[in-house]
């Protein structure tokens, strides 16, 4: 069953009439309605096209949340074959909020990881939201050294509203955990692309995203705290989350603009959780190409091109 978000009630009003009138079709009713059912599909396109060209980042911020969104292993089980994950990080335990192993991609050995948010209450819990704890940032850290070793390129799908911040994580180190994990991307020998596909959410995204190319869904967002936590600090207030999100430039349209990432990937009309297999075989041959762009290339010339890349952000030409 379809989920819309609050701004969407026009497109859903719709396509609300559209089923009630298959529904009569199916019923076996002696009145055409193809004629009608034809124009209400033309008029809910154009409708949500249009809801879609102009939406606001706190709309994009919603979009990027919504909960039919493909997840982290949605994007593995469509791109990546004999995916083997990893787990536990040889200090203190597993953290399934990071998912990470090594498979295949169109043909190339990969080190893929990853936050996942969960699909359903059960697994929710189980991956805590996609919210990493220290153990699941040095996963990533043993995992991108292994590729390292092994000249394996790697790929992140980050998804999280940001790292855990219960007191347990900055007990065994969240800081450090995060700080480790991004000097392991920038240490990589190999290439390295980042796809931020739902939210992502401050140091817990850029600890798996410190990447020689960093790519965005059309409606995902990247920032350095959640709408909400901003407008809290800034105005003491969550209530003003709308106006934090459209002040922090959060959106891939702002970022791409500013330099902070390299390509947006184009997405389905309506957003990925309208038609996900679209928006995945989008962001695959995104990633394909991009990790064309440095074959070839020897280690340290891999390095400085990551190095160059972040460096020059912010600065003016």
């Amino acid at each position: 069953m379809r989920s819309y978000l609050d701004f969407e009630k026009p497109v859903a009003d719709i396509e609300a009439k559209i089923e009630e009138l298959r529904a009569v079709a199916n019923g076996g009713g002696a009145v055409s309605i193809g004629e009608e059912l034809t124009r209400l599909e033309v008029k809910a396109d154009k409708a949500l096209g249009d809801l879609y060209l102009s939406l606001t980042p706190w709309q994009k911020t919603q979009v990027a949340r919504h909960p039919q969104r493909p997840h982290f292993y949605d994007y593995v089980k469509a791109l990546v074959t004999d995916f083997t994950p990893l787990a536990g990080d040889r200090t203190f335990g597993e953290d399934e909020a990071i998912v990470g192993g090594f498979g295949r991609f169109r043909g190339q050995s990969v080190c893929v990881m990853g936050q996942e948010k969960g699909w359903d209450t059960d697994s929710r819990i189980r991956h805590n939201f996609g919210m990493a704890k220290p153990e699941g940032y040095r996963k990533a850290r043993r995992l991108m050294e292994l590729a390292d070793q092994f000249g394996l390129p790697a790929i992140s799908f980050v998804d999280t509203a940001g790292a855990f911040p219960g007191i347990e994580a900055e007990e065994r180190g969240q800081a450090e955990a995060i700080a480790r994990s991004t000097e392991a991307c920038l240490a990589l020998g190999a290439p390295n692309v980042a796809v931020v596909i739902g939210e992502g959410g401050s140091g817990g995204a850029v600890a798996i995203a410190t990447c020689n190319k960093v790519l965005m869904l059309e409606h995902s967002i990247y920032t350095v705290a959640s709408p909400e936590a901003s407008a809290a600090i800034l105005w003491k207030s969550s209530s003003r989350a709308e106006d934090a999100a459209t002040n922090m430039k959060i959106t891939a349209q702002d970022l791409l603009r500013f330099g902070i990432i390299d390509a947006i990937i184009p997405e389905p009309s309506g957003g990925a959780h309208r038609d996900p297999q679209a928006a995945i075989r989008a962001a695959g041959d995104a990633v394909a190409k991009t990790l064309a762009e440095f074959k070839g290339m020897e280690p340290e010339a891999v390095r400085d091109a990551r190095a160059a890349k972040f460096l020059a952000i912010g600065r003016r030409a």
